[in-house]
């Protein structure tokens, strides 16, 4: 007779691998996802929910409640807060590429030596606790605060103010410009990484070619290093505009009455109206913001990829 537990087929070392990100999504991003979504579309009743299904007398009762969404649609403060997010997180992606690429750069063509000291000195921030950090830029750039002095004195306040930037000469903190410092320092080494990982496995020996074939310096940068860096260009920028989106402390500390991100917006709800069905629907909302426009983005990229490998499979003899 035959042993039936060789009939059962255990899991392979491959199959095992593919599974473990996909139940760790499952665990800690879909369920909490699925549980805020629920709490968006009930009633709440004090500090609980009603059921979105129920059964009583013979009747099947389905209770779903989109008025929350529909409020979203109609109250101006949540587009603001919502545009106001994106415009800021995108500011901040911006300001730590022009900043993270050409330091990323730097340690991928530094010595050999000279690489793991500088990739402390990126990693060096968080060895320091996140919030010391920030409270440290209110020093900085407050009153008589040296980075706020050397900007008076080098007059670049009446640029800023020009720009819309700070409301009035010599006033830096609680200001877009303060907030927008804050996140660029706070998530550059989220850039520099992705970058520096990319650019360190860059293959020399293109570079070399191109300037064999009389390419400047300049131009071979643009059109070798600069697109054959491009994963590491998105996965950097999407390390920073994800989280630059749902920021709460720096706004907080560093932004001001100009500066409401939807981070904000959640807190109040949560807290100080005590509507968990409204923030919930805030958050599904933010949610989807992002992860849409990046599923998009990544269908995109497969299928833009795809076509070149089904063009060089079909020309092979």
């Amino acid at each position: 007779m035959k042993n039936p537990l060789r009939r059962l087929r255990l899991p392979t070392g491959r199959s095992a691998v593919i599974a473990l990100p996909y139940a760790w999504l499952l665990l800690f991003f879909a369920l909490p996802f699925l549980i805020v979504l629920k709490i968006s579309v009930s009633e709440m009743e004090t500090v609980h929910f009603k059921d979105l299904v129920s059964y009583a007398d013979g009747m099947l009762r389905v209770a779903i409640k989109l008025s929350n969404y529909l409020f979203i649609t109609e109250d101006e403060l949540y587009f603001k807060a919502y545009l106001a997010s994106l415009k800021y997180a995108a500011i901040t992606t911006v300001g730590c590429l022009l900043i993270g690429y050409p330091f990323a750069y730097f340690m991928a063509r530094a010595r050999a030596s000279l690489q793991p000291a500088l990739l402390m000195l990126v990693m060096l921030p968080f060895w320091t606790s996140f919030l010391l950090r920030v409270y440290a830029w209110k020093g900085l750039l407050g009153e008589h605060g040296w980075v706020a002095e050397a900007i008076e004195g080098l007059g670049l306040d009446q640029l800023l103010y020009s720009a819309g930037m700070i409301p009035a000469l010599g006033k830096l903190l609680n200001t877009p410009f303060s907030l927008v410092v804050g996140m660029v320092y706070t998530y550059l080494p989220f850039m520099v990484l992705p970058l520096y990982a990319n650019l360190a496995k860059l293959d020399l020996r293109l570079l070399e070619a191109a300037s064999d074939l009389g390419a400047t310096p300049w131009q071979a940068f643009w059109r070798i290093t600069v697109p054959l860096s491009k994963a590491g260009i998105i996965a950097g920028s999407m390390l920073v505009f994800i989280p630059c989106v749902g920021e709460f402390v720096i706004p907080e500390l560093l932004g001001g009455p100009q500066t409401l991100m939807i981070g904000r917006v959640l807190w109040d709800e949560f807290f100080s109206n005590n509507d968990w069905p409204m923030a919930s629907s805030v958050a599904v909302v933010m949610i989807l913001l992002i992860i849409v426009p990046l599923a998009l983005f990544n269908r995109y990229q497969a299928e833009s990829q795809a076509g070149p490998a089904a063009a060089r499979k079909g020309g092979q003899p």
